[in-house]
C-alpha cells in the first residue's frame, strides 16, 4: 500500500506523522507517479512550523522525480514508464510513494539527470532562473554577495552567476564549506558572518556590491544591507535563520537608496516560465556548467530527522529522500 508523511497540527518534526495512504485511479488528465527521489526544502520546514500556512491535515514536500505508472484519459505526451519530475508548490504531498498529480505539472526528465538530481535541484535550479534571469536580469561584470553558498540554492545560484559573467562574492559559517563554496562558482568566499558587509565591501574597493541574494533571513539582512552600493538591490528569498524583523523604508535611504524585493515561486513560476527555466536548468546541467553537489541522503519515512538537520544549518549543498 502507498505510504505518505502528513501533519495534522503544527510544531516541531514529532508531527511528521509515516501512515498508509489510499491512492484513487487518475482522472481526467492525471497521472499517477511512483517515486524514486523526493527532494527537501526549506519550504517544508516553513510549511511544518505554520509560517507557510496551509489548511490541515495536509501532505508535505513540493518536488520529486519518479515513473509514470498509469495515465487518466486526456493525457497526452505521458506513458507508463516514463521519467518524469515535478515542483508543485500549490499542493504539498511529495512525502510520498506515489501520487496522482495533474499532468500538466510534470516534466519529462532528459537523458543525462538523473531521478536523484532531479529531485535535489528543480525548485532549487527554478529558484535560481528566476532570482538570476526574471526578478533581476544579472549583467556580465556585476558583483554579488551570497550568504549560505555552500546550500542548496547556494552552490546552484553561484555557479549560474558565474557562467552570467557576475563577480561572486560568498559567505559560509566555517571553514569546512568554504572549500566547497569555492569549486562551485565563488571567486571569494567569507568565513563567518560576523562583519560580512565589511569584508564584502573591502573585495570591492569599499564601494559595496550590486545585488545581495539572501535565503538566510533573519541573521544576515541588515548586514546584507550595509553589503549594498547605493541603489543596490537586496533579493531576500528565504528565512533559514527565522523571518527578516521590521524595518523601515528610512533604513534603505540612509544606506543610499536601496531596492528590496522578496520573490517567491508562486509569482515566478507560473505558465510557460516553468518550463523554460527547467529547460536552461537542465542544459547548463548536462553542459556540467551546473554540478549538483548531493550532501545528505534519508530513507523517506526518517524525513523528520532530515527536516531537523535542515532547520539547524548542519545540511550541505541538497538533501534527498529516498522512498
Amino acid at each position: 500500500m502507498p505510504k505518505a508523511i502528513r501533519i495534522y497540527e503544527h510544531g516541531g518534526p514529532e508531527v511528521l506523522k509515516w501512515e498508509d495512504v489510499e491512492l484513487l485511479p487518475p482522472g481526467l488528465r492525471e497521472v499517477r507517479v511512483r517515486h524514486t527521489a523526493i527532494g527537501l526544502n526549506f519550504a517544508d520546514v516553513y510549511l511544518r512550523t505554520g509560517l507557510y500556512a496551509r489548511p490541515l491535515p495536509s501532505g508535505m514536500g513540493s518536488e520529486a522525480a519518479g515513473v509514470v505508472e498509469q495515465v487518466g484519459r486526456g493525457v497526452r505526451g505521458l506513458k507508463r514508464g516514463d521519467r518524469v519530475t515535478y515542483y508543485w508548490g500549490a499542493s504539498p504531498g511529495a512525502y510520498a510513494t506515489e501520487r496522482v498529480l495533474p499532468a500538466e505539472v510534470l516534466l519529462k526528465l532528459p537523458p543525462g539527470v538523473s531521478d536523484e538530481q532531479a529531485a535535489a535541484v528543480l525548485l532549487k535550479g527554478l529558484t535560481t532562473w528566476y532570482l538570476l534571469r526574471e526578478t533581476h536580469r544579472l549583467r556580465r561584470g556585476e558583483v554579488i554577495l551570497v550568504p549560505a553558498a555552500a546550500g542548496g540554492v547556494g552552490l546552484v545560484l553561484c555557479q549560474w552567476a558565474r557562467h552570467l559573467g557576475a563577480r561572486v562574492i560568498g559567505a559560509v559559517g566555517d571553514e569546512s564549506k568554504a572549500a566547497l563554496a569555492k569549486r562551485h562558482g565563488c571567486h571569494e568566499v567569507l568565513v563567518g558572518y560576523r562583519d560580512m558587509a565589511a569584508r564584502a565591501r573591502a573585495l570591492n574597493r569599499g564601494k559595496g556590491v550590486d545585488v545581495v541574494y539572501d535565503g538566510v533571513g533573519r541573521d544576515t539582512f541588515i548586514a546584507s544591507l550595509d553589503a549594498l552600493r547605493p541603489r543596490g538591490l537586496m533579493v531576500s528569498f528565504g528565512n533559514a535563520s527565522g523571518a527578516v524583523e521590521p524595518f523601515t523604508a528610512a533604513d534603505l535611504q540612509r544606506r543610499g537608496s536601496l531596492f528590496v524585493t522578496r520573490p517567491t515561486a508562486v509569482d515566478y513560476l507560473v505558465g510557460a516560465a516553468r518550463i523554460r527555466g527547467a529547460r536552461e536548468l537542465f542544459s547548463l546541467m548536462k553542459r556540467r556548467v551546473i554540478r549538483l553537489h548531493i550532501g545528505q541522503r534519508h530513507a523517506l519515512a526518517d524525513a523528520a530527522q532530515a527536516q531537523r538537520e535542515l532547520a539547524a544549518r548542519r545540511t550541505i549543498g541538497s538533501t534527498v529522500l529516498v522512498p
